[in-house]
């Protein structure tokens, strides 16, 4: 039983939460998210333990480099559907106190919590301070590579946090890509209960397959790996011919995957799923959430709710502009911007790419990375014209130079879409890192409503 001074303290924190997030939104300041937090933890440092301990049902933590926000929101998708409320920072503020707002929003006045169980996205660097106090029953790692070296530094490093993180909740369930050798091996160095899923058939178009590896090594003896199919970055059915590491027979895996109509269909567990995902590394995202389901027992309703879901999350979006068909994608890091081009080549007609590269604090300052891309697959991906722009539009175009890859720079983005839309080819793609998704969201919302967004 907690103390009345205690019970006082989480009422008092999560009141003053809620009056922070109201009179953000009030002021247009922001939508209220993430200092509503701040501000319970100053009241109660130990708020996120408080609130989590109220929680009857079952608490998943979804963590990795590429894919964690569409597997938590897959996850959340299919929880609401069983248990109707559930917690879950669906925004994607997944530090600390982004966490904590998804709890003290949506307690009561009274800081009772009616929600029975929550999915939380976790970011890797946050995790040491997080997992102790979230104290969740699944841990989901996605997969681990290279993402803004100058925030989280190299991915050995990353690991290293989420590897301290986990051995804080040695009895949570840890569901691992059995596929990526980086997050599989640490079904090794910890404690927990292990769950292991994976793709068992190529569906990844050669593009993908660029020499994006953050690691060609086993991780126990030290010799080269050998892939008996070899995806992405990473990823494949690998071995060590020395040691005998290998990747596992997953618990659960994908097979029969199909596309058609654009979209992706797969088996798992003898289940029929058919998804509205438009690229394969999807499916990866789609395993990595059913085996959290089926690690808490709750997946009776997840080829229901895969048939609507929207594998978009805001970060793939479809626009009709000006009788044109424009894409916006993000892609932040080397194995995502990969994923990107080979998507491109998926398409066979032909079209007009704008790429977008800024360096700002949300972005990452290093954009060596870009280098790290072969870009020399968008030769093959039917390109009318690829248009250039960003802080960082010199060096974007200095790589494509070095694959002799023709392209211009451009000052206006706005001008460059309106003109590609009216009288391109009807195809437009734009890809872009952090800050410029929401932005060109905007723009494109405002030229879909036949609105100017300048």
């Amino acid at each position: 039983m907690k103390s009345l001074a205690k019970k006082l303290q989480i009422v008092l924190a999560v009141y003053l939460a809620k009056l922070t997030s109201f009179l953000i939104r009030l002021m247009r300041k922001g939508d209220g998210v993430t200092l509503p937090g701040r501000t319970a933890r100053i009241i109660d440092p130990d708020i996120l333990s408080d609130m989590s301990q109220m929680l009857q049902g079952k608490v998943i933590a979804v963590m990795g480099t590429n894919g964690k926000t569409t597997t938590n929101s897959i996850i959340r998708h299919v929880l609401t559907e069983e248990y109707h409320d559930v917690i879950s920072n669906r925004t994607g503020a997944n530090m600390l106190n982004g966490i904590i707002s998804a709890f003290v929003l949506s307690a009561d006045w009274r800081g009772r919590l009616s929600a029975k169980c929550a999915c939380i996205e976790v970011d890797e660097n946050a995790s040491v301070s997080v997992l102790p106090q979230l104290k969740p029953d699944s841990i989901v790692v996605t997969n681990l590579s290279r993402d803004q070296l100058d925030r989280y530094g190299e991915v050995d490093i990353v690991r290293s946090r989420i590897r301290s993180a986990i051995s804080s909740v040695p009895k949570a369930n840890l569901i691992l890509n059995g596929d990526d050798v980086i997050s599989y091996t640490l079904a090794n160095e910890c404690e927990n209960p292990v769950i292991s899923y994976g793709i068992n058939e190529q569906i990844f178009h050669s593009s993908a397959n660029a020499e994006i590896r953050e690691s060609i090594f086993c991780r126990t003896c030290g010799t080269k790996l050998i892939y008996d199919i070899f995806y992405y970055g990473q990823l494949g059915i690998w071995h060590c011919p020395n040691c005998g590491a290998a990747r596992p027979d997953p618990m659960h895996y994908a097979y029969d995957i199909q596309l058609q109509n654009e979209a992706y269909s797969f088996h798992v567990d003898q289940i029929y799923v058919a998804t509205r995902a438009r690229a394969p590394y999807n499916v990866y995202n789609a395993l990595a959430a059913y085996s959290a389901l089926c690690s808490i027992h709750a997946e009776q309703k997840f080829a229901e709710v895969l048939r609507q879901f929207d594998f978009g999350n805001n970060r793939e979006m479809i626009f009709q502009l000006f009788g044109s068909r424009v894409q916006l994608h993000l892609a932040k890091n080397p194995a995502g911007f990969q994923q990107k081009i080979s998507f491109l080549l998926n398409d066979p007609e032909k079209k007009d790419i704008i790429i977008q590269i800024n360096d700002t604090a949300q972005d990452g300052k290093d954009i060596s990375w870009l280098w790290d891309v072969d870009f020399q697959y968008l030769a093959e991906a039917n390109a009318e014209s690829i248009y250039i722009c960003g802080t960082r539009q010199y060096d974007m175009g200095l790589r494509l130079k070095y694959e002799d890859i023709p392209h211009s720079l451009t000052p206006s983005i706005e001008q460059t879409i309106q003109d590609l839309a009216e009288h391109g080819t009807g195809n437009l793609y734009i890809i872009v890192n952090y800050s410029g998704l929401y932005q060109l969201k905007n723009i494109l919302t405002k030229f879909q409503k036949g609105t100017n967004p300048s």
